[in-house]
């Protein structure tokens, strides 16, 4: 079975990855940052709401604290998409209930299809497969993990779960801001030139020398 750093390592730019340290400390600045950034176009967007809810001092450093603890195990990718989706869509300030509602239903807003869906997908999609419209490359790069074949002559009871496995894990790497690219399919030429065979040169050349009188 193929795993999903050999699949999207053959595809994407290899990265050394960093120390454990350095990937901590990063993660605890970028929720830092992004929970500061939340309640910034919380408060462009609510303006007369954001500063009566906050009115009491030192309230905003203790909602952005509590706040940062609640969503703390949300990727900020997932949090800084969440809030933007709330803002645009809901008329009055967001609780923080309304906000990890929203970054609950991550995968959506990364446009990722329901396992079921994008297990569908790719059992259906034709050949070639790298030069279909997916939904998100993630469902192309689970079903090679997968296996085209599996998905094809497996009963869903079997290819399923394995699917499911793979998809899941690439799910997990987009919410952390990875970016996936199906590689393109370089089109074919207009004109194929086709090899002549031997006899096939030598008719040619006789054409040539009747044509030229040589």
């Amino acid at each position: 079975m193929k795993s999903i750093e050999s699949v999207i390592d053959k595809a994407l730019p290899k990265v050394k990855p960093p120390a454990a340290e350095a990937v901590r400390a990063t993660a605890g600045r970028d929720h830092v940052d992004v929970i500061n950034q939340l309640f910034a176009e919380l408060e462009l967007a609510y303006h007369n709401q954001f500063h009566k809810a906050f009115a009491a001092e030192g309230s905003l450093n203790l909602a952005k604290k509590y706040w940062l603890q609640s969503l703390a195990e949300f990727p900020p990718e997932v949090i800084r998409r969440a809030t933007r989706l709330v803002v645009q869509n809901q008329e009055y300030l967001p609780t923080l209930a309304a906000m990890i509602a929203a970054c609950d239903n991550g995968p959506a807003l990364f446009g990722l299809p329901t396992t079921e869906a994008a297990y569908r997908e790719a059992c259906l999609a034709p050949e070639p497969k790298a030069s279909r419209q997916w939904s998100h490359p993630a469902v192309y790069y689970a079903g090679i993990a997968t296996g085209w074949a599996t998905l094809a002559g497996e009963p869903q009871s079997v290819a399923l779960p394995q699917f499911d496995y793979h998809y899941a894990q690439l799910c997990r790497r987009v919410l952390r801001g990875e970016t996936l690219d199906v590689p393109v399919v370089k089109a074919l030429p207009a004109r194929v030139e086709v090899p002549l065979s031997i006899e096939a040169n030598r008719a040619k050349l006789r054409a040539l020398r009747a044509r030229f009188d040589l």
